[in-house]
């Protein structure tokens, strides 16, 4: 059986889109770069010269559908410099009134003269990278598709015998004859923007061919910022397997521990369910700093509050988060679900456990991550994903769900229980003219939990979990009877726990 041949491949100047590339675009071959106006098609293929220029390749834009200052302005925007890159224009003689040089009017012109003017400049520069900026403009030469059909398998011909490596862009003004490149070219890369109701537009990509050549199907997100074009490539799981131990992680409270069944696993996920204020993410925090005084690393992504708040929160808990996250002992993130792609988020979770070794990953809440949008249809899938690659990592994972309500009818917004492994119940109950808290442990895959109900405090000196609710008959329904003595079951300053 005849061995593959290795094929070299070149850099686009992106590192996360080369990883899905499987190592850069193969070299010499020609590839299709195409998607809608401002889906940023020009901005990865100014990219793709600008890392030319840094490995000692010699570069080549063509441009038929701006010029030369225009384009260099598109460059200067991102604090990009086009110095010893050749730019050739052909563009439209209205916007050339002030320049004294020869310029080719492309609707008085036939198909096959631009194409040899095209060739000529190929010629002359002799580039190992090439960029054709919009093969549209060629299309709008002629009426007769077989000619341009001829047209261009010439200018591939003629690429081929040079060993250039060329990126075409082509922009879909004609969506009549969309894919009548996709037979001549070696590749073909889709770029996509979408609005959202509310925040910012979602770009993402996908490699729709690629011929002889590995790469990673499927729909990458990726953002252009003001001086990068950075790619989110999507999460395979699988491809994640890590060995370790299964031991338990203590939360730092014996109580809580032993509730617990010795604590949370490694490579498993735990929700926090209940209603607002009950004390999740008091209680993930707790968590938190157990982890941080261990030695260990930890991440905290918030979608609900802002780092004041946590801040707050952690005093009180005697947890001194601030000098944490300035020590970089805990990787504290606010995201923003209007100005976050999905795929970006999880690009952040990655990091945090491939980059810094996180121990353990609070996501607070999954209401705010699923709600705010709505129109990302495969969010459950991709948390899933997320939540199996953690898992792999032997990382503690912790969710936070909000319940709807206070107390009584008190109900979860979506069932998300199908996908952790430990399930805790926090609750309000009142009893003794006074609102108390509640937590028990109603689902744990890995071990032997216990199934009482016990009550907690949060303040004023900490987390306390106290004994056993006894006395009491439906405390989870946030109106239980009691018939025990009419006295505290948790004092104050009682430390259990």
């Amino acid at each position: 059986m005849p061995k593959p041949i290795p094929i070299e491949k070149v850099q686009t100047g992106i590192p996360e889109f080369d990883l899905i590339l499987r190592g850069g675009l193969p070299r010499g071959r020609i590839h299709l770069l195409e998607g809608a106006p401002g889906t940023g098609k020009t901005t990865i293929a100014l990219q793709f010269l600008l890392q030319a220029r840094v490995d000692g390749r010699r570069g080549l834009y063509i441009t038929l559908s701006e010029s030369a200052p225009e384009l260099e302005a598109t460059a200067a925007s991102h604090g990009w410099s086009l110095d010893g890159l050749p730019v050739f224009d052909i563009v439209p003689i209205e916007a050339q009134l002030d320049r004294q040089q020869s310029v080719l009017y492309p609707s008085e012109v036939e198909l096959g003269e631009t194409v040899s003017l095209i060739i000529d400049r190929i010629e002359a520069e002799n580039p190992e990278i090439l960029v054709i900026d919009t093969v549209s403009e060629l299309r709008l030469l002629t009426q007769d598709q077989l000619s341009y059909r001829r047209q261009v398998l010439a200018l591939k011909q003629f690429l081929q015998g040079r060993r250039c490596t060329t990126l075409i862009l082509d922009d879909l003004t004609h969506q009549e004859s969309t894919t009548e490149l996709h037979s001549l070219v070696h590749s073909v890369i889709v770029l996509e923007q979408s609005e959202r109701s509310y925040g910012a537009a979602r770009r993402r990509l996908r490699i729709a061919k690629m011929r002889g050549a590995e790469y990673q199907s499927g729909w990458h997100d990726f953002a252009i910022t003001e001086s990068d074009v950075l790619v989110f490539p999507s999460l395979i799981a699988e491809e994640h397997r890590s060995d370790f131990e299964a031991e338990s992680m203590e939360s730092g409270l014996p109580a809580l521990d032993t509730l617990m069944g010795g604590g949370l696993t490694q490579g498993t996920t735990t929700i926090l369910v209940g209603p607002s204020g009950v004390g999740k993410s008091s209680l993930a925090l707790q968590y938190v700093s157990a982890a941080v005084k261990r030695g260990e690393h930890a991440a905290y992504f918030s979608f609900d509050e802002n780092f004041k708040t946590l801040e707050h929160r952690s005093i009180a808990l005697g947890v001194d988060i601030v000098e944490a996250v300035r020590r970089n002992e805990i990787g504290w993130q606010r995201a923003n679900p209007s100005r976050l792609s999905p795929g970006q988020f999880v690009w952040q979770v990655r990091r945090e456990v491939e980059d810094r070794d996180a121990r353990i990953v609070v996501i607070d809440s999954l209401n705010s991550y699923l709600s705010t949008m709505p129109e990302e249809q495969a969010l459950i899938l991709q948390m899933h994903e997320l939540l199996t690659y953690l898992n792999n990592k032997g990382v503690v994972t912790i969710l936070i769900l909000a319940q709807q309500g206070i107390i009584g009818d008190v109900q979860n917004p979506v069932d998300l229980s199908f996908m952790s492994d430990t399930v805790v119940l926090l609750r309000f109950f009142e009893a003794g003219g006074e609102v108390r808290k509640a937590i028990s442990v109603v689902k744990k895959r890995t071990g032997i939990h216990e199934l009482s109900i016990r009550e907690f405090r949060l303040f004023p000196e900490g987390m306390q979990v106290g004994p056993q609710l006894m006395e009491f008959r439906g405390v989870l329904t946030g109106v239980p009877q009691y018939d025990g003595p009419a006295e505290p079951l948790l004092h104050a300053h009682s430390k259990g726990g």
